[in-house]
């Protein structure tokens, strides 16, 4: 007939089920490795179970949650086709929000939206998210891949996550315990993280090749610009679960992310206390930084405010103690191979960030 419609498949309209199915196939041994006790189940059923039932000795259990992405960092591995790693970013940036409550991440779930779905690409992608689920002690319980065909261009994608964690109400940490004359110390950071990607971008990778972005610079200590910036993001929160139950007397976390020390420092403080960072002099912080750091700030011509408000500036996370405390916070860290140093210190204040 005339007017008989067309066949058109899904495959037709850009979406491919069966390499969506070969992909979960590539991904499953990587999830399994990040099984907990606590996990019910397997990948393939419509929801995710988690039993609650080991933490029922708990005086008070409070669930934790947190989401986030990696940004325009993925613009980069897009550049570079390099996949393996960015999915750690996505775990970083999701576990190291939850645990300055003092919470255990307990499970993770994922979502990749991408213009054509090739099963080896979200395998490389996935492997990373197992990798930084594993680093943080959650299990990678669930998930979704999505083709978006005409909606984005097949070699693009996004990531976005989700992590639920626990911690008793009693052992919650933050602003209300910190007290005049703590102490703050600084864990390092591995690099720029995920945040700043979009300055990253316009001033040190745009109008480069694939090539001029892997050859060694001098300036970043003989690393190319390309595995500088896409160092994954140091997860913090498996060690810092361990030094909390192993009964590190810490106050408060702030997780130096977006907006840098200056717009994250204040989260972990009440308002009757400022937080005083030893800024340094022109040489930068006297912790030191990844040279990929000060490159940055030197290519966008920031000025030091500017800079502690857009980088991490060499501090990935920053911790809270009495100066009594200062020595045992310092040992149970080191114990779980962090290098903390002295940042600053709380003094009288507004709740604000300021430097000396």
């Amino acid at each position: 007939m005339a007017d008989q419609p067309k066949h058109v498949t899904y495959a037709d309209a850009g979406v491919d089920v069966d390499e969506g199915a070969r992909a979960v196939d590539c991904i499953k041994d990587a999830v399994k490795a990040t099984n907990r006790p606590e996990v019910i189940g397997g990948l393939g059923g419509f929801g995710s179970c988690f039993s609650m039932k080991g933490f029922k000795d708990m005086e008070d259990p409070v669930l934790v949650s947190g989401t986030d992405g990696v940004g325009t960092k993925l613009a980069i591995a897009q550049l570079l086709d390099r996949h393996d790693t960015v999915g750690e970013d996505l775990v970083a940036m999701c576990v190291d929000d939850v645990v300055p409550i003092g919470a255990e991440p307990l499970f993770f779930l994922d979502y990749v939206a991408i213009g054509k779905l090739r099963a080896e690409h979200v395998a490389q992608i996935v492997a990373g998210i197992a990798e930084g689920c594993k680093k943080s002690g959650c299990a990678l319980v669930g998930g979704e891949m999505a083709e978006h065909p005409g909606v984005m261009n097949p070699d693009d994608y996004d990531l976005a996550g989700f992590v639920v964690g626990v911690v008793d109400r009693p052992k919650m940490i933050g602003p209300e315990k910190v007290k005049v004359g703590d102490v703050i110390l600084g864990l390092p950071s591995s690099g720029i993280h995920s945040n700043g990607y979009s300055l990253v971008r316009k001033v040190a990778i745009e109008g480069k090749t694939v090539e001029e972005l892997n050859e060694p610079l001098a300036e970043l200590g003989g690393e190319s610009l390309a595995d500088a910036v896409l160092r994954p993001t140091t997860i913090y929160a498996g060690g810092l679960v361990r030094a909390l139950k192993a009964g590190a007397p810490i106050h408060a976390m702030a997780h130096i992310t977006g907006g840098g020390i200056t717009e994250n420092l204040n989260r972990a403080l009440p308002s009757d206390v400022d937080a005083v960072v030893y800024r340094g002099g022109e040489d930068g912080p006297a912790w030191g930084m990844p040279p990929v750091i000060p490159y940055m700030v030197k290519a966008a011509g920031l000025t030091p405010d500017e800079a502690y408000k857009t980088f991490n500036m060499g501090v990935g996370m920053s911790i809270i103690c009495s100066p009594e405390d200062k020595d045992e916070v310092v040992a149970r860290l080191e114990a779980e191979g962090f290098k903390p140093f002295v940042m600053g210190e709380c003094v009288p204040g507004e709740g604000k960030v300021t430097y000396r």
